[in-house]
């Protein structure tokens, strides 16, 4: 009976070998199989990767051109703000040269001079009007600290206290920003 299990034992220890040889070819073939799907699958990971590196680096470029793009119109802009302006300008300019011109003339005509230096004066205030800039002139009307600035103050039976007077300067305002403040002689009221 002993010979008998210790065939048994044989038998199985066998069995248990050839099931451990199955099991290592079976786990071989799986390595190999695994081993090449991983491989495949980190081809494929690193083609993904390198895609979407070279996505990234397309939009950091296309944003670095645009900041640029950006930054040379702003520069543009402030170069060239006044462009429209200076353009209007220049007729302004043409037409005192002109009367310039014909001041230093032979046959000088007053009346002639004064016509073109006021309708030069009428171009001037129009091309301030067109961009926004407003004249104030604040004869008779009462004082303003915050668009006026007072020279002086007078006794005047003519204007009520607080009053001006007198302008000695126009002032002026772009887009409702005060630019400079007319510069005016204010009346105290009836002196004594």
């Amino acid at each position: 009976m002993e010979k008998q299990e210790e065939i048994k034992e044989n038998q199985q220890v066998e069995e248990e070998t050839s099931s451990e040889k199955e099991d290592s070819r079976q786990s071989e073939d799986l390595s190999e199989a695994s081993v090449e799907e991983l491989l495949q699958k980190l081809e494929e990971a690193n083609a993904r990767a390198e895609e979407h590196l070279d996505r990234l680096l397309r939009a950091q470029a296309e944003l670095d051109n645009q900041r640029k793009r950006a930054e040379r119109d702003i520069e543009n802009a402030h170069k060239y703000a006044l462009e429209k302006f200076v353009n209007e300008l220049l007729a302004v300019k043409d037409s005192l040269e002109l009367g310039i011109q014909a001041a230093k003339g032979e046959s000088v005509d007053a009346e002639k001079i004064l016509e073109g230096t006021e309708l030069t004066d009428k171009m001037l205030t129009q091309v301030l009007q067109k961009f926004g800039v407003e004249e104030i002139n604040p004869q008779g009307e009462k004082f303003d600290p915050e668009l006026h600035q007072a020279m002086s103050m007078q006794p005047s039976d003519e204007y009520p206290a607080n009053t001006v007077m007198q302008v000695v300067q126009k002032g002026y305002t772009l887009n409702g920003r005060l630019v400079r403040p007319a510069m005016v002689i204010v009346s105290q009221g009836k002196g004594g």
